[in-house]
Order: C-alpha cells, then sequence, then structure tokens
C-alpha cells in the first residue's frame, strides 16, 4: 500500500510537469519535448500502477478454476510400514485474476493415510485433515506435496488405497485430484546369518537392512519367485551353499529395495548401484542358480578363489545386468554359465583370472550408458598386480555374443611368455573362442588364431550402429533387450551340436527348430 502511495504522488508531480510543458511550450527551449517525457513517464507509470492493481485483484467468477499438475497423484507399489517418497503436485491459477482457496482437505478425514502439505501448512496438524484460507494469484502456482506409509494388510496380496483431495474455491468451485497408492506386506531382516538349512518362499518380498549371510554349514534355497530387495549399502555374503529355483515364469530376484521413481519416466530399480552385490566366499561351494535375476547392484557375482577341484557355481538362465562393478567375477575357480545374461557394467561384464570357466549360448553386452569408462564384456586374465599370476586352465566361450560401444570389448592374456618370470612360464594358458559373435580384434599370429573358431567378428565399425544388432537399446529410459534382430550376423551362427543341451532360449524359445541355432542367450 505504501507503495502505491508513493506511485501516486509521483504521477501527480509528472502530470503537473505536463501541464507547465504545454503552458509554457512557446518560452520554453524544448518544450515540445517537457510534453512528450512527461506523457510518456505518465502512461509507464500509470501501467505499473494498473499491474499492481490487477495483481491484488481477485474474483469469485466461477468459471475461474485452478489447474494441476496431474489429475491423479499415484505412488508406486509400496513395501507396508515403510514410508513413501514424496509426490509433488502443482497448483496452477491460469487466470487474469487471483483466486481465493476457502478450504482444502481430504475427502477420508481424520482416517485417511496420505499426509498432505500444502503451501507450507500441514495438514495432518489438524484433526479432520483440513485447511483454510489460501490464495492463488494471477498467473502463480502454489506446491503440495503428498507421503504415505501403507499398514501392514491382512493378506499378502497387493492392495490398493484412494483417496481425494478436494480444493473448494471462494466461488463455491469444488475441485478435486485423486490419490492412489497399492501397498504389498514383506518380510523384514536386519543383519540376518542363516545358521542352518533354510528356504525362502515366494510368499512376500524379504527386504535386507545391513546384510544376509549364509554360514560355511547352511545352505539357503530361494524358491522360484522369491524377491529379495537390499537396502542401500545391504549386501549378500555366502559361505556356505546358495540354491536359487527360479523359473521363467517366476524368477528369483535380487534387486535394491526402492520401489520409486527418480523420474517419471525412470524408476530406481534401472539405476546401478542401489545395493551392494553377492559373494561367494573361498570356502562356498556346489552353488546352483537357475532363472536368477540380479541387478542395479554395486556389482554382481563375486566368487573368491577356491581351486578347481569342485564347482563353485552353476550359473543357468539367468541375468545380470546394470551394476556399478563386475557383472561376473570369477577368481580361481571352476564355473560353468549357460543361457545368461550379463550386460551394461562398470566394470567387466565377466571377468575370469585364472581357474576354469565355460560359458556356452551366453550374451555378454556391453552398453553401460551412465561412463564412456566402462570395462570389456569379456576380460581373461593369468595375471593381477596384487594376486600375481594363476594358472588359467580353461575359458572357453562357445554359441556367445560379446559385443558394447568399444571398438574392441575382448581382452585376452599375452601368449608370448618370454616376459614372464620363470616359476610361472609353464602354468597353462588356455582360452578359446567357437562359434560366437563378437567385437574385437584378433591379432594376426599363429599363437592366436586357433583359438577362434568359426567366430563372425563384428565388422561395424561405427559405435553407434553395434545398438541395430538388437532388438531394444533405449539409453534414455534404460530399457534393453537383446534379442538378436532379424538382419543381424548374431543369426545362425551358433552350433548346433553345443546348443542340444540347451534347446530353449533364456525367454523359452526354441532354438533348434531350423538348426541353425543364434548365438548368444537369445533366439530370434
Amino acid at each position: 500500500m505504501i507503495f502505491i502511495i508513493k506511485i501516486r504522488k509521483l504521477l501527480a508531480k509528472v502530470t503537473t510537469l505536463s501541464l507547465i510543458g504545454r503552458a509554457g511550450r512557446e518560452s520554453l527551449a524544448g518544450g515540445g519535448s517537457w510534453t512528450g517525457m512527461g506523457s510518456a513517464v505518465l502512461l509507464l507509470l500509470l501501467s505499473i500502477f494498473l499491474a499492481c492493481d490487477d495483481y491484488d485483484s481477485f474474483t469469485t467468477d466461477r468459471s475461474a478454476t485452478l489447474r494441476f499438475s496431474n489429475d491423479t497423484v499415484l505412488f508406486d507399489t509400496l513395501l507396508t510400514t515403510v514410508p513413501s517418497s514424496t509426490k509433488t503436485l502443482t497448483v496452477y491459477n491460469r487466470s487474469d485474476k487471483g483466486l481465493h482457496i476457502s478450504e482444502v482437505r481430504l475427502s477420508g478425514g481424520a482416517a485417511s493415510l496420505f499426509r498432505v502439505n500444502i503451501d507450507g501448512q500441514d495438514m495432518s496438524r489438524s484433526a479432520d485433515n483440513r485447511v483454510t484460507d489460501f490464495e492463488v494469484r494471477r498467473r502463480d502456482s502454489i506446491i503440495v506435496r503428498i507421503e504415505v506409509t501403507m499398514p501392514e494388510l491382512e493378506s499378502d496380496s497387493i492392495k490398493a488405497f484412494t483417496d481425494r483431495l478436494l480444493f473448494t474455491l471462494e466461488s463455491g468451485v469444488q475441485q478435486e485430484v485423486s490419490i492412489i497408492a497399492s501397498g504389498r506386506n514383506a518380510y523384514f531382516l536386519q543383519g540376518c546369518t542363516v545358521k542352518a538349512d533354510t528356504t525362502f518362499t515366494a510368499r512376500r518380498p524379504i527386504v535386507v537392512y545391513d546384510s544376509l549371510v549364509v554360514a560355511s554349514d547352511a545352505t539357503l534355497t530361494l524358491e522360484a519367485g522369491t524377491q529379495l530387495l537390499f537396502h542401500e549399502k545391504a549386501g549378500m555374503t555366502v559361505h556356505g551353499r546358495l540354491v536359487a529355483e527360479g523359473t521363467l515364469e517366476a524368477p528369483v530376484i535380487l534387486r535394491g529395495d526402492r520401489m520409486d521413481h527418480m523420474f517419471d519416466y525412470l524408476p530406481y530399480d534401472r539405476l546401478p548401484s542401489r545395493w551392494e552385490g553377492l559373494t561367494f566366499t573361498k570356502e562356498s561351494l556346489n552353488n546352483s542358480l537357475d532363472y536368477f535375476d540380479l541387478h542395479s547392484g554395486t556389482y554382481g557375482i563375486r566368487c573368491d578363489s577356491t581351486g578347481v577341484d569342485e564347482l563353485k557355481l552353476r550359473l543357468t538362465n539367468s541375468r545380470i545386468h546394470n551394476v556399478g562393478g563386475h557383472g561376473l567375477e570369477l577368481l580361481h575357480c571352476r564355473t560353468e554359465v549357460a543361457n545368461t545374461e550379463i550386460s551394461n557394467t562398470l566394470g567387466h561384464c565377466a571377468y575370469v583370472y585364472g581357474g576354469d570357466a565355460q560359458f556356452i549360448h551366453c550374451t555378454l553386452a556391453q552398453f553401460y550408458a551412465l561412463s564412456a569408462d566402462r570395462g570389456e564384456a569379456i576380460h581373461i586374465s593369468n595375471h593381477d598386480s596384487i594376486i600375481g599370476y594363476s594358472p588359467l586352465y580353461r575359458a572357453d566361450f562357445i554359441n556367445c555374443v560379446a559385443t558394447g560401444y568399444a571398438d574392441d570389448v575382448v581382452m585376452i592374456p599375452p601368449l608370448n611368455r618370454e616376459n614372464m618370470p620363470s616359476d610361472v612360464a609353464d602354468l597353462p594358458i588356455n582360452y578359446q573362442f567357437i562359434h560366437c559373435f563378437l567385437t574385437t580384434e584378433v591379432p594376426d599370429d599363429e599363437l592366436y588364431t586357433p583359438r577362434f573358431i568359426k567366430c563372425q567378428i563384428d565388422t561395424l565399425e561405427a559405435d553407434i550402429n553395434r545398438d541395430k544388432h538388437f532388438k531394444l537399446i533405449d539409453t534414455h529410459n534404460f530399457l534393453y533387450d537383446f534379442t538378436p534382430v532379424e538382419a543381424s550376423a548374431i543369426r545362425g551362427i551358433a552350433d548346433a551340436t553345443y546348443a542340444a543341451p540347451y534347446p530353449l532360449d533364456r525367454l523359452g524359445r526354441n532354438r533348434l527348430t531350423d538348426n541353425a541355432p543364434d548365438a548368444g542367450c537369445y533366439e530370434f
């Protein structure tokens, strides 16, 4: 108001100057400019005054209503008893006059599960979830923030809860925004150690805080459909034995526990490093994982050194995807991997250091989108700067795909032994690629060429084109489908003899009907 009074006084002075300009234009040098200047200033200040006047005006016209950023506030499926993330609703006034909001309330009243804060006022402080007297000036907006904690349910089925946020304007017009949230029960483990043979079922998701440890004398069995959801920095360590009995329709899943979205189009579940990963320690043996899906970890599966006398891990029909370290790290142990996808890792998709490893019909795809400093699809080594040399008894890749953005995504150990210490020069260095599709450069040397048997080398030079081999690579939405397209050179190059033990691909498609199976774990 003080500002408006000052404007009016200034207008009076300008008007006086304008009159003087008109009266004395014959005698004053440049008197005409006085008149023009006075009028211009007058019009400018008058427009400012009128603008201020409009800004302070409000209407009760029933045609003037609010607009909302969303007609419905929808929460992702939530775990009961765990607070949700905050959803934001923006309330706009698009009209040229301000609007008074007489009341905002939740239709569920005091019984509503939802917590609402409007323009800094917490509705839950009112006994009936109601706040009054808001104003939204012309072409302005206010912010509404909404949270919810789902109660534990009587049934383990997913249940939806709804409410309505009701806005009543001074004009009497009532507008509403729907709120919908679904919840399901979960089991919660904190620093859990499995000390005896135990089976986890798919009845409820299992949320792990801190760690889940399988003791050395115990076997943990995960039934088909079991979901382990790990909180940030939580991980799983197996000293004993782990058995995952997933199926195509109900895989065993290990992932982070965040159920919400980073952006509307991007769930946190598609981002790496949401939890730690799975480690099989030195004493752990005979682990078997079938239809096993591990994603979004800081790393995937790490197998500590055991030796090659007993099987460390058999991984079949599985997927390790989108992790912030190595996907599958094998340190001098014996491992069998088949019909499995390992993809999009900041480290190497498959890191084989010594030992005995066999990969059949695997897709190793290095299209990690968040860093150009990504590892290889396959990294084979018999030497580590810290551990030293280790005998590489076998690293066989048969009917596999190894590709990615880089020009060479397959790293192999040198076979020239002249620079090796004399005490390790006789250690075995055995690896081979049979009927594989590879993005690599094979050394033109008789030491190396016999180890690449009937392989198809990727001839696409531009890295932007390598994703054209596959059905879907969407780096914006982090969605991937590594099924080869019809024109891809991946098709029909696999050896049917090696494919016979795995007649169905990872998604259950028959790869033997035409006697020309595709390389990798997916059949066109």
